[in-house]
């Protein structure tokens, strides 16, 4: 039985397009192997007085993200427990798990995640306690010029300018990906630095073309929303 999943801003498109020349909301889900639940949803959230629109309907989930996140905020408290379960070498899908079954949190092992990568972008060793298929983490060598991962003419990170480090300005950009359970799906993310502001969207796979594809149109979003 399928069940109701974010839209990715690719389908949005899809949608628009389909619905533009007449195509019936069941035809349309079929089309996206998605359920009409997830389909009714999305118009019934993101239908304007205009219609259903593709950016309208981006910046509202994204809008909703952003609210949903606040609701829930990374105390020092919570934090530090956090902090004790991956020590303990708890996944972030089992910590999100944990505190909503023990203690009534409702914290997204997405946002886990992002804790993780800030932690490392600021020095901080939380993202060796992650599971590597059961292998444990191993640094690789930055001088290394071949092998999984390597990218060819690539610019180290240790060559950008040292302002960056010290987010006193707005305007530079991160961009994650973060692994969803089982390695089924992932998530982009590009975070600006100082103010900390983010966008997402979820991808079904890995691949270079995917994400490059999924980049680009956050790029594109981002582009629109100041214009």
């Amino acid at each position: 039985m399928k069940t109701y999943k974010q839209l990715t801003y690719a389908q949005r498109c899809q949608i628009y397009a389909l619905k533009k020349i007449g195509m019936s909301q069941n035809k349309i889900a079929k089309q996206l192997n998605v359920s009409q639940s997830t389909l009714s949803r999305e118009f019934a959230r993101n239908t304007g007085k205009r219609g259903y629109r593709i950016n309208q309907a981006q910046q509202a989930t994204v809008k909703r993200r952003i609210e949903a996140r606040k609701a829930i905020k990374l105390t020092t408290n919570l934090i530090a427990l956090i902090n004790v379960k991956l020590g303990e070498k708890w996944s972030p899908d089992q910590i999100s798990g944990w505190l909503k079954k023990e203690r009534g949190i409702s914290i997204s092992y997405e946002t886990i995640y992002q804790h993780i990568w800030s932690d490392k972008r600021s020095g901080g060793q939380l993202f060796k306690n992650l599971r590597r298929k059961g292998k444990a983490y191993q640094a690789r060598n930055k001088d290394k010029q071949a092998g999984r991962g390597f990218i060819k003419n690539r610019i180290s990170i240790d060559e950008r300018p040292n302002i960056v480090d010290t987010r006193s300005r707005v305007g530079d950009w991160e961009i994650d990906l973060v692994i969803g359970k089982g390695h089924s799906g992932a998530l982009v993310t590009i975070v600006e630095r100082k103010t900390r502001f983010t966008v997402s969207t979820r991808i079904d796979d890995k691949s270079a073309k995917t994400v490059t594809a999924a980049t680009l149109a956050l790029a594109r979003f981002m582009g629109q929303m100041h214009t």
